[in-house]
């Protein structure tokens, strides 16, 4: 009796070692179908006010970068800051018009940078890493760009030379 108990957990182990060897490497093809439409509802949770979309899809240790030089926000300070913007019925309005998806060897991280068009910003760059999980994807890190034309940088930067001080000034004590 102890000899065949022994070779049925032997049985279930090789079983189970066997499988944890197949592939497990999701369909790129599917997983951009999968990614693009995240993006989308992520984007649309914000333009809808819904907070429990939007930062429900955050992992706990996210970060969200903002245009401003300043705003480098975990998860649950971005959650404090913006909470006035999701109670007010509307946070903002992002609609991607391109995107570019790239994938981990095994496929469950995934970075992108999207060209975001927005009522009130213009053009803006989006960038981030998202990573599967067992709750599907979830947004690690999500860089937010204001862009600028090679033509007028230089007016931009003049414009942002008084901010760009005080800033340099924090970050050299």
């Amino acid at each position: 009796m102890k000899k065949l108990y022994l070779s049925a957990v032997a049985g279930v182990l090789m079983l189970g070692a066997l499988t944890g060897c197949q592939s497990t490497t999701p369909n790129p093809d599917v997983a951009t179908t999968q990614i693009n439409q995240f993006m989308d509802q992520w984007h649309r949770a914000a333009a809808k006010a819904d907070a429990d979309g939007y930062f429900g899809v955050m992992n706990e240790n996210s970060i969200f970068i903002g245009t401003d030089a300043l705003e480098n926000w975990r998860k649950d300070a971005f959650f404090d800051w913006s909470k006035k913007y999701f109670e007010r019925g509307k946070a903002w309005d992002f609609t991607a018009i391109d995107r570019n998806i790239y994938f981990s060897q095994d496929g469950k991280i995934a970075w992108f940078d999207e060209l975001l068009d927005t009522p009130n910003l213009g053009i803006c760059r989006g960038s981030g890493v998202i990573r599967m999980t067992d709750n599907g994807w979830k947004i690690e890190h999500y860089v937010l760009s204001v862009t600028s034309p090679n033509e007028t940088v230089d007016k931009v930067t003049e414009l942002n030379k008084p901010f760009e001080a005080g800033i340099k000034a924090k970050f050299k004590n």
